[in-house]
């Protein structure tokens, strides 16, 4: 994986804001369910990514 803690975090915390967005976006239908799904698997590995370093 990324070794280096600079570039780990800084892809760990555009993660966790692009998963913020898409949970943010994500409309009121069936559609928007499987976004926000997807929002918060993305911004879990942000935070996994982060927990790391």
């Amino acid at each position: 994986m990324l070794r280096k803690r600079r570039t780990r975090r800084g892809l760990a915390i555009g993660l966790v804001v692009l998963g913020g967005v898409l949970m943010f976006l994500a409309p009121e239908i069936w559609a928007g369910l499987a976004i926000l799904a997807l929002g918060v698997a993305v911004e879990l590995a942000g935070i996994a990514l982060e927990r790391k370093a």
